[in-house]
């Protein structure tokens, strides 16, 4: 094959935008622990124009609204190399990124409407990945290998999982996938260009009481592994790219210790997820560390180690033919042959009352509770007043769910949720990639990749490899299985298109399946086209005006000083005069907002040693009154760092009045003192 790699910042606006993935108006951005990117990955086939781009960004998950602006870059740059067909665009579905990048109405409501700037940043920074594999592509080799991770993942819905019939139970050791399979991926003389690991794991480390902008534990794997093979070069640099993608983790949890209630410290690991003496929100999961930031490198590094090892010992090739099936389908009318005599439909979508309960990784708001079968009259009639109470058919198509949002008869402005959904797949040789809108539980991915294996092997393509790459090209919640389906917990309840929804995919992707395997994707319909609202930007954030220093100080200036010495394992720490972060955004997609720089006599010469994107690092942003804000940066020195001299600097840009009118965006910088590190 020729083989592509290229990475690009996607970061955005870390300031201000409400974080995606918790639903949680109070978690805005106020900082940076690491930087988000986008990894792209091209196999092309030498003899003819057959491509496949694999992108994963470090996102909650891909939007339609995103999809459809880089379909439009890639063809008015590519014209028809790079279509919807052989493009997957995939999230990680960290928790702690920028939201505001969709074009449905409900995702509005939590991330503060449709924000410009965060949705430029992912679409820019995903074209920019795919630009930069594209110009590196050369001929390359592409090795599978498949292992199990231990000690990283819990089924955070036990008892919806043992709604399974016990004899498809009795098949699976686990009630979650611990299977990692890694791609690997090399140039003709061997040089290791980059790979990708898929394992269902929800990035959920760090939890909704975090408001630093970063990529979860998935996120700290692929920085530890490109750290590794980029040696010497800052985080973020080097040409090796690692990519953590996600798989059916709709009810995979990192948080290993499982469910406490945080007021009591008793289990509460029960079909409600509730707690005695307060309720469901108390009731929340623990990781394996002291702490969320402890937990998510815990995870992150069981994560990498095994990727480490599998990759080290790949050595089953991947060879074949490239091919790529695509439809858009209308999943609110799908209809499903069960069986010879059984036909039933998917539904409009809707979400149910345990939608509201959260999870065990993140609570929801008032006094919902998983597991709900009946609805709720104090909320029906609340949300009968304002959004309209659901048509008697939809009610009945979603049985037993209680609605309690009919998004898909909810129109204004723009439809709630979405209609048309992309299904896919992408087969690299014996490889096929199904790239899913959502988030598939353990049980319905099992089913998921079953169904497609066997309609390869049934059509003379047999052992290809399956994986389920999880947050692709539209976000429609949650895919369970209709016997999960029955006791609507929150992932049943997230089930947008009804209790035959895996079943629909299922129907769906084997013909996808049977289009690639029968060399027959030209033939397939291509279904009805997803709409693109007109919408360019709505949105409740505070708009950026004119900022001002305090009395006598200026930008950059220090207001809290460092120590003037350190050891290993202890925190530098100073804090500036600073402005909003979002200005530097809008300025700069490649923006450092930080450096550790350390001195070296030889030259009399200050290198950086350190960038924002370290996870050693913490960039905070606090915002005081009339204009005035600070900046705190954190180095949480890590163990072997070369003792020597070092200093901590903030690079920012703030909002100046010229006119009435009118403000300009100034740069400034600062830096702490000197400091020794003992």
């Amino acid at each position: 094959y020729l083989v592509g790699v290229g990475r690009a910042d996607c970061t955005g606006p870390v300031a201000q935008v409400p974080l995606m993935g918790y639903a949680n108006p109070d978690q805005v951005g106020g900082g940076l622990l690491s930087r988000l990117y986008s990894r792209a990955f091209i196999v092309a086939d030498p003899e003819d124009s057959k491509r496949v781009v694999f992108v994963s960004a470090d996102i909650g998950m891909v939007s339609q609204r995103v999809r459809l602006e880089v379909l439009k870059q890639l063809r008015s740059k590519y014209g028809e190399l790079y279509r919807q067909d052989n493009v997957i665009l995939s999230g990680t579905h960290t928790h702690s990124g920028p939201g505001g990048y969709f074009q449905y109405t409900l995702f509005w409501i939590t991330s503060k409407g449709l924000i410009k700037p965060a949705l430029s940043s992912i679409v820019n920074g995903i074209v920019k990945s795919i630009d930069i594999a594209h110009e590196s592509m050369k001929r390359g080799r592409l090795f599978i290998n498949r292992g199990t991770v231990e000690n990283s993942q819990i089924n955070r819905s036990p008892f919806s999982y043992l709604e399974n019939p016990e004899s498809e139970r009795k098949r699976y050791s686990s009630n979650t996938d611990k299977e990692m399979v890694v791609l690997k991926m090399v140039d003709e003389d061997g040089h290791e260009l980059g790979l990708i690991s898929w394992f269902a794991v929800h990035p959920v480390s760090m939890n909704n009481s975090n408001h630093l902008v970063n990529s979860d534990n998935v996120g700290y794997a692929s920085y530890l592994f490109e750290q590794e093979k980029n040696k010497g070069m800052l985080p973020g640099e080097g040409s090796f790219v690692a990519a953590f993608a996600s798989s059916n983790l709709g009810d995979v949890s990192p948080n290993t210790r499982g469910p406490f209630c945080a007021n009591t410290g008793e289990s509460c690991d029960n079909p409600q997820s509730t707690c005695p003496i307060g309720g469901a929100a108390m009731c929340m999961a623990k990781g394996p560390g002291n702490d969320m930031f402890e937990s998510t490198r815990i995870i992150g590094q069981n994560i990498y180690l095994k990727a480490k090892e599998l990759y080290e010992k790949a050595s089953q090739e991947v060879t074949g033919p490239l091919s790529s099936a695509h439809q858009w389908v209308n999943m609110s009318n799908v209809s499903v042959e069960l069986n010879a005599t059984h036909t039933v439909k998917t539904c409009k979508p809707a979400l149910g009352h345990s939608f509201a309960a959260g999870t065990i990784d993140g609570v929801g708001a008032f006094n919902f509770s998983q597991g709900s079968v009946e609805g709720d009259p104090f909320w029906d009639q609340i949300r009968d007043q304002l959004l309209g109470e659901p048509s008697n058919e939809t009610k009945a198509c979603h049985k037993p769910k209680p609605i309690l949002f009919s998004t898909g008869e909810m129109t204004w402005p723009h439809p709630w949720h979405p209609d048309i959904v992309d299904v896919q797949i992408a087969a690299i040789g014996s490889l096929a990639i199904l790239a899913v809108p959502g988030e598939f539980t353990t049980m319905s991915g099992r089913r998921l990749r079953e169904a497609v294996k066997s309609e390869f092997d049934s059509h003379g393509t047999p052992g290809m490899n399956v994986v389920i790459a999880g947050l692709c090209n539209v976000y429609t919640h949650y895919i369970t299985t209709y016997e999960e389906y029955q006791v609507q917990r929150y992932e049943a309840a997230s089930t947008i298109y009804g209790p035959h929804t895996l079943s629909a995919y299922i129907q769906l992707y084997r013909g996808l399946a049977k289009a690639i395997a029968l060399n027959a994707t030209q033939e397939l319909p291509r279904g009805p086209e997803p709409p693109l609202f007109n919408v360019t930007s709505v949105t409740l954030l505070p708009s950026l005006s004119a900022e001002n220093a305090p009395a006598n100080k200026n930008f950059g200036d220090v207001l809290e000083e460092v120590r003037r010495e350190y050891r290993e394992r202890e925190v530098a720490e100073v804090t500036f005069v600073g402005a909003n972060p979002r200005s530097s955004a809008e300025n700069a997609t490649e923006h450092n907002f930080l450096t550790v720089e350390r001195y070296f006599n030889i030259t009399s010469s200050w290198r950086v040693v350190q960038n924002d994107a370290s996870w050693d690092t913490r960039f905070y942003w606090s915002k005081g009154s009339r204009g005035q804000s600070n900046v705190t940066i954190e180095w949480h020195i890590p163990t072997g760092t070369e003792p020597g001299v070092y200093r901590l600097r903030y690079f920012g840009h703030y909002k100046k009045r010229v006119s009435l009118l009118h403000t300009i965006t100034v740069p400034f910088e600062g830096s702490s003192s000197a400091f020794q590190i003992t």
